[in-house]
């Protein structure tokens, strides 16, 4: 996806919840409108997180496959 983040954050090596976690603490961080680019390997992670993300009233802007890990484009609410 052709967009800028404001925090990369590299949840690889990391089980779920821990993804879900560390995306709540970075978006913390962030004014409304704020982006999170997350990377995660586990396969869990992959569908949790985009609902975590959702029932929590933020947005996925998308989800791009990589090799061997997946990016995943977080809105902060508000913006």
């Amino acid at each position: 996806m052709d967009v800028k983040e404001d925090i990369l954050l590299d949840a690889r090596g990391l089980a779920c919840p821990m993804p879900s976690v560390k995306t709540a603490l970075a978006l913390e961080q962030l004014g409304g409108g704020g982006i999170v680019k997350v990377l995660v390997d586990d396969p869990v992670s992959n569908r949790d997180l985009p609902q975590w993300v959702r029932g929590n009233g933020h947005q996925v802007l998308g989800m791009e496959d990589k090799e061997g890990y997946t990016e995943i484009y977080v809105k902060k609410a508000g913006g």
